[in-house]
């Protein structure tokens, strides 16, 4: 049993005051009837939830991909800095929405929410993330030296032991950097482990995923091809799928 407002809220309906609305004008009913008291207790697996006579389904999952600017921590809340929380459109915010790994503050681009937990887990596994495509500026010029050591996988100053990565020197002080995992600033210490400090970091894809069409600070839901894309990595061999990037 549950709180018809929160079933509503959970299926996409809108916010709880949206929701508030929508019952107060008796757009929804329970079993064929309308229904206006928010607080109503209902058995979503015995009783047909309609709003406009189309049937609702409890929990929409739901993935989203925002372009991260900088300036924002990737925390559900945090009491002294903006989140990554607040970028996301109201009608978004009810639907428990977690951020896939995360950008430190100053690193901008390609950042996904969901509330999917079995995905979430699977994006997240060490065993099993998606490659992520960095572009860096940096301090020199990266050389195919590095690019060899980045390929054989880095050990770092602490001792933390990075999986093999893929760098492309671009041009002097510009980078790609391919990982498949997300350690602690992952990007920035192997980058330094090389004597390159990075000063300006940008995530710019993350599967099959890319920023094209996204600009800064915007938030828009993966289409169901981008899904089937992600769900099939999500459960791949990473050290091999860095070959096809």
């Amino acid at each position: 049993m549950c709180r018809l407002d929160k079933y509503l809220c959970d299926s996409g309906a809108g916010t709880r005051s949206q929701v508030k609305a929508l019952l107060k004008a008796g757009r929804v009913t329970v079993d064929g009837v309308p229904e206006k008291d928010p607080g109503r207790k209902i058995d979503p697996e015995r009783q047909s939830i309609a709003l406009d006579g189309e049937r609702l389904g409890g929990k929409r999952r739901l993935t989203v991909m925002l372009n991260k600017p900088a300036g924002y921590v990737t925390a559900t809340e945090d009491p002294d800095q903006p989140t990554v929380m607040e970028l996301l459109p109201p009608e978004l915010r009810h639907l428990d929405l977690k951020p896939v790994g995360r950008l430190d503050k100053a690193t901008e681009g390609l950042l996904l929410f969901t509330n999917d937990g079995d995905l979430l887990h699977r994006l997240i596994s060490p065993k099993r993330e998606v490659p992520k495509v960095y572009y860096a500026r940096h301090e020199g010029r990266a050389t195919a030296e590095d690019a060899e050591a980045f390929a054989r996988g880095l050990e770092l100053r602490d001792g933390t032991v990075c999986l093999p990565a893929k760098l492309e020197p671009l041009a002097e002080g510009e980078s790609l950097i391919t990982v498949c995992e997300g350690k602690y600033h992952q990007v920035r210490r192997m980058m330094a482990s090389r004597g390159m400090t990075v000063c300006y970091l940008e995530r710019r894809q993350e599967g099959g995923l890319t920023l094209e069409g996204l600009p800064r600070g915007a938030v828009r839901e993966l289409t169901g091809q981008e899904l089937l894309t992600l769900e099939r990595l999500s459960g791949g061999d990473t050290v091999n799928m860095l070959e096809d990037i």
